[in-house]
C-alpha cells in the first residue's frame, strides 16, 4: 500500500491512462490530425530551402548508416529514432508555420510529430524485418490527437511563460507519453518516463525574447521531442521513474520552477486541442500576428503609394501579443523578425504578403520596412484580452488603421479570428490544400507529388497505410 510520501502525482498517473485506455471516437478529431499530418509535413519540406535549417540535418556523426533507419521527409536521410525525431521535429517547426494553440501558455503541439512519426517509422520497419505487422497512420493520428491533447490542456491553465520557461517543455512531456506507449509501454513505465521528462526541466524562453532572439526558438521543439524519444526508451529497458517529480517539497518540479503552484489540468483529456488547433494556412506569421497581417495586407491596395504620407500606424492588439512580439529597435536576424508585430505588419502594408523570404536580410534591407515600424503605436484592448482567453471564442483579434499627414485616415481594419481558426475551418482547408500541394512541388517530381497528395486526400486509404510505406514515399 503506497504511503502519502511515494504515491505517484496524479497529473502523472492521469497522463499515463489517458494514453494508454483513452478510445478517440470523433471524426472530426481524426479528419483534423489528418489536415494537421499534412501541414506538418508541408512546413517541414518548406523549411529545407533554407540552408540554416538543413545545416542542422542528418546523422551526427556523418556517414553513420542505421539498420531500418528513420526517414526523414524529403531528404534521403536514414537515422536513429533519436536523432529521426529531431530531423524530423526540425524541419516542421523551422519556418513557424505549423499549427498553434494559444491559451495562458502557447506552442505548436504538432511539434510531437517528430518523435510520433521517428518511432512510428522505427517500429514499422523493425517489425516488417521480424515478420509483424507495421503501425499505421491510424496510430500516427491517434498518438498526433492525445499529443496535442496532453500539450493543449497543460497550456490552459499553466503559464511556464511567466516563470520564464518555454513552452517545449510541453512538447516534451506529451511526445514522452505517447511515444512510450507507442513502443508497447505499460502504465508504469509510462510514468517512469514522463517523469523523467518533468525532471528534465525546460530550456529558458531566451532565445524567444529580445535581446537573444535567435534560431533555437527554430530548433528547440525538435530537441524536446527527441528528448523524448530517448526518455521512451530507456523506460521501456526498465529505468526508474520519480513518483513525485512534481510534487516533491522543496526538490520537485512546483517548487524548484513553479513558484510552489500546483500543475493542474484545467478539462478532462479527450481530444478538445485537435479539434480547435489553430493551423497557420495564410502566411508563417507567428499566430498572435496573424490577425494583424490580415489587416495590414487588407489594406496594402490602399496604402502602397501614400506610405510616404503616413503620419501614424496604429495597432489594437491584446495582452499575450504585447507581451510576446511587440519590438521596437533594431532586429538582427529572422528568428527575431519573424516575432516582431510591427515588422510583420509592415511587411503586409508595403508587399501585400508575407512569406518565409521576408524576413531574410536581402528584403530586411528596404528602408521602408523600419520607417513604417517607427510610426507604429501599439495599444491593448481589453475586451480582445478577454476573448483570447475565453474557451468559447479564444480569439486573436487585432485591429490596423492608418492615419495620415493630411488629417484623414484609413477604415480601422478589425479581424478577431485568424484563417486557420476552427470558426473558419471551411474557408481555410481549401487554402491549406494549395500550401501542401505547393510544398510537395518544391521537393519532388510531379508523379511522386501526385502519388502522395492522392494518398494524403484519401482519409480512409491513408489511415490503413503502413507508417513505412507513408515515409518512404516522402524520400528522395
Amino acid at each position: 500500500m503506497p504511503t502519502k510520501e511515494n504515491q505517484t502525482d496524479p497529473l502523472l498517473v492521469e497522463i499515463a491512462d489517458y494514453v494508454l485506455d483513452k478510445k478517440i471516437d470523433s471524426e472530426g478529431a481524426y479528419q483534423t490530425a489528418r489536415y494537421v499530418l499534412m501541414d506538418s509535413i508541408a512546413s517541414g519540406l518548406l523549411a529545407l530551402n533554407y540552408p540554416e535549417c538543413t545545416k542542422h540535418l542528418g546523422p551526427i556523426v556523418p556517414g553513420t548508416v542505421v539498420p531500418n533507419g528513420v526517414r526523414v521527409p524529403g531528404t534521403s536521410y536514414q537515422l536513429d529514432p533519436v536523432q529521426g525525431a529531431f530531423n524530423i521535429g526540425c524541419i516542421i517547426r523551422w519556418l513557424d508555420y505549423n499549427d498553434t494553440w494559444l491559451a495562458k501558455e502557447w506552442g505548436h503541439p504538432s511539434d510531437n510529430l517528430g518523435g510520433i512519426l521517428a518511432i512510428a517509422d522505427y517500429i514499422s520497419r523493425e517489425n516488417i524485418a521480424e515478420g509483424k505487422q507495421p503501425l499505421t497512420i491510424k496510430d500516427v493520428l491517434t498518438a498526433s490527437i492525445k499529443a496535442h491533447e496532453i500539450q493543449g490542456v497543460l497550456a490552459l491553465d499553466n503559464s511556464f511563460n511567466r516563470v520564464g520557461l518555454d513552452h517545449v517543455l510541453l512538447v516534451k512531456i506529451a511526445s514522452t507519453a505517447v511515444v512510450t506507449e507507442l513502443l508497447g509501454g505499460t502504465k508504469q513505465e509510462i510514468i517512469n518516463a514522463v517523469s523523467n521528462a518533468w525532471i528534465d526541466n525546460s530550456s529558458l524562453r531566451t532565445y524567444r525574447h529580445a535581446p537573444n532572439t535567435g534560431s533555437r526558438k527554430s530548433w528547440a521543439a525538435g530537441d524536446a521531442t527527441s528528448r523524448a524519444v530517448r526518455l521512451a526508451m530507456m523506460a521501456l529497458k526498465g529505468e526508474m521513474g520519480y513518483a513525485s517529480a512534481l510534487s516533491a517539497p522543496t526538490w520537485g518540479f512546483q517548487d524548484v520552477l513553479f513558484k510552489g503552484e500546483e500543475l493542474t489540468l484545467a478539462r478532462p483529456l479527450d481530444c478538445y486541442v485537435i479539434e480547435n488547433v489553430l493551423l497557420k494556412i495564410a502566411f508563417p506569421a507567428e499566430f498572435h500576428a496573424q490577425t494583424a497581417v490580415e489587416c495590414a495586407i487588407q489594406l496594402h491596395g490602399d496604402v502602397l503609394n501614400r506610405l510616404e504620407d503616413i503620419d501614424e500606424i496604429e495597432l489594437t492588439t491584446h495582452e499575450a501579443a504585447i507581451r510576446i512580439i511587440d519590438k521596437t529597435g533594431p532586429l538582427y536576424n529572422p528568428a527575431d523578425r519573424d516575432h516582431c508585430l510591427q515588422y510583420m505588419v509592415a511587411i503586409g502594408l508595403i508587399f501585400g504578403q508575407l512569406t518565409a523570404d521576408h524576413y531574410e536580410d536581402k528584403i530586411a534591407q528596404d528602408p521602408r520596412i523600419d520607417r513604417l515600424r517607427g510610426k507604429m503605436t501599439v495599444v491593448e484592448n481589453k475586451a480582445y484580452s478577454k476573448d483570447y482567453l475565453d474557451p468559447d471564442k479564444r480569439s486573436i483579434a487585432n485591429a490596423v488603421q492608418i492615419r495620415y499627414k493630411d488629417g484623414s485616415q484609413s477604415e480601422n481594419v478589425v479581424c478577431e479570428y485568424p484563417i486557420g481558426h476552427h470558426r473558419r475551418r471551411k474557408e481555410g482547408i481549401p487554402l491549406l490544400i494549395d500550401k501542401v500541394e505547393n510544398s510537395l512541388k518544391s521537393r519532388y517530381p510531379k508523379k511522386q507529388t501526385d502519388n502522395i497528395m492522392t494518398l494524403m486526400m484519401d482519409h480512409d486509404r491513408l489511415e490503413e497505410v503502413a507508417v513505412s510505406e507513408f515515409m518512404k514515399m516522402l524520400m528522395i
